[in-house]
C-alpha cells in the first residue's frame, strides 16, 4: 500500500478498538515469531503461508464463553453447544468489523477464523484429526495472552481456558507484545482436565487429538459420514429407514442448522479448569467435585507428577516449552 493512504495508528488504538466491538482480551504477535517458531516444524501453519503482502501482525482477539452453561456438568449438553456458538458468531462479527476498520486507516486486513481447516490436506479419513490453519492457541501466547495448559489448551489469566480465539492478520507497522515467561498451568499436581475428560484424550503434556473430535464435534463429519454408511450397508429397508430416523440423524440436522454440535462440542476440560479469575467467583461451587475422576486417572496423573519431580519431562513438553512457560513459583 501507498503510505500517503494511511493513517497512522497505534497497538493501544488497534486493542481499544476490539474491546470497544465486544472482544475480552486482546493482544498482537509479531508474525516473525510464529514463522520462526512454528508449533509443528514438520507441517508448519504460519501467517506467511496465508498472505505476502498482510501477514507482519496477528491480532488476537479473544471472547469469553458464558458461565451460565460453563456451570452445567455434563459435556454433551446442547445449551452448551448452541451458546458457544453464538460466541463463535459474535467473535467473527468482532473481527469483521476490526477488518473493515483497519481497512479504513488503510491497512488490508483478513480474518483468521478459529474453526476453517484446509480441505485440501483432507486425505479421506473422516476420523482424522484436521488441523486449522493457524494456530490460534500459540499466537495468543505469541500475543501475551496467556500459556498452554497439560492438554495444550490456552490458559489465560482472566478467563483460564473459557476463551474463544479469533486472529485478524495485517501489516500495520504496530507494537507487539511478548510471551508471558511463566506457566500458568500447575501440570500433574493439579490434573484436573485429565481427571474430568470424558474421552480420557488428556496426555503429558499433549493430547490425543483424533479422540478428542469425537467430543469436541459429536456430531461432526465423522458422524455425518458413519450413518451414512450404516444406512447405505443396511439391507434391510425397515432398519435403514430406522437408521434414518434415528436420534444420530436427528442430531447431524439439528446441528447443521446452526452448527452447534460441529462447530462446538464437549469443553469439560475448560469448565474444571481453577485457572482464571473468573473460577473463583463464578464456577468453583458447582464444578469443584469432578465426578468423571477415576482410580486410573488418579494414578496416571500421579506417575506423570513423579516422573516431572525427578526431572523426567515427555518430549511433547520439551517441544512445547517455548508456549507452556517455566514452572510457577512454589508456594
Amino acid at each position: 500500500m501507498v503510505a500517503v493512504f494511511q493513517e497512522k495508528v497505534t497497538a493501544a488504538e488497534i486493542k481499544a478498538k476490539a474491546r470497544e466491538l465486544g472482544a475480552d482480551i486482546v493482544g498482537i504477535a509479531d508474525s516473525a515469531q510464529l514463522n520462526a517458531n512454528p508449533p509443528d516444524p514438520a507441517d508448519p501453519r504460519i501467517p506467511a503461508n496465508i498472505s505476502d503482502y498482510d501477514a507482519d501482525r496477528v491480532v488476537v482477539v479473544g471472547k469469553r464463553l458464558s458461565a451460565g452453561v460453563t456451570r452445567i456438568p455434563r459435556w454433551d449438553e446442547r445449551h452448551k453447544y448452541y451458546n458457544d456458538e453464538l460466541t463463535l458468531t459474535a467473535l467473527e462479527e468482532i473481527t469483521l468489523s476490526l477488518v473493515l476498520w483497519l481497512e479504513q486507516k488503510g491497512y488490508p486486513a483478513l480474518i483468521v477464523p478459529p474453526t476453517h481447516v484446509d480441505p485440501w490436506r483432507y486425505q479421506g479419513d473422516p476420523d482424522k484429526h484436521m488441523k486449522p490453519l493457524l494456530p490460534l492457541e500459540y499466537a495468543a501466547v505469541e500475543a501475551g495472552l496467556g500459556t498452554l495448559g497439560l492438554n495444550r489448551q490456552l490458559l489465560t489469566p482472566e478467563y483460564g481456558p473459557r476463551v474463544m480465539l479469533g486472529g485478524v492478520l495485517c501489516s500495520a507497522p504496530i507494537d507487539c507484545d511478548t510471551r508471558r515467561e511463566v506457566a500458568l498451568c500447575h501440570g500433574p499436581a493439579c490434573g484436573r482436565c485429565l481427571a474430568a475428560c470424558p474421552g480420557d484424550v488428556v496426555k503429558h503434556w499433549n493430547r490425543d487429538w483424533d479422540a478428542c473430535d469425537k467430543f469436541r464435534s459429536p456430531h461432526g463429519f465423522h458422524q455425518l459420514t458413519g450413518l451414512f454408511t450404516q444406512i447405505m450397508s443396511e439391507p434391510d429397508k425397515m432398519k435403514q429407514k430406522a437408521l434414518l430416523r434415528s436420534e444420530d440423524s436427528f442430531n447431524i440436522w439439528q446441528s447443521i442448522l446452526r452448527g452447534a454440535g460441529v462447530l462446538t462440542g464437549c469443553r469439560r476440560c475448560q469448565d474444571v479448569c481453577p485457572v482464571g479469575a473468573d473460577y473463583e467467583k463464578m464456577l468453583k461451587d458447582a464444578l469443584d467435585q469432578i465426578p468423571e475422576d477415576n482410580d486410573a486417572k488418579r494414578a496416571r496423573r500421579a506417575a506423570m507428577a513423579a516422573a516431572e519431580a525427578k526431572g523426567e519431562m515427555p518430549d511433547a513438553h520439551r517441544e512445547h516449552a517455548r508456549w507452556i512457560g517455566k514452572p510457577p513459583a512454589k508456594a
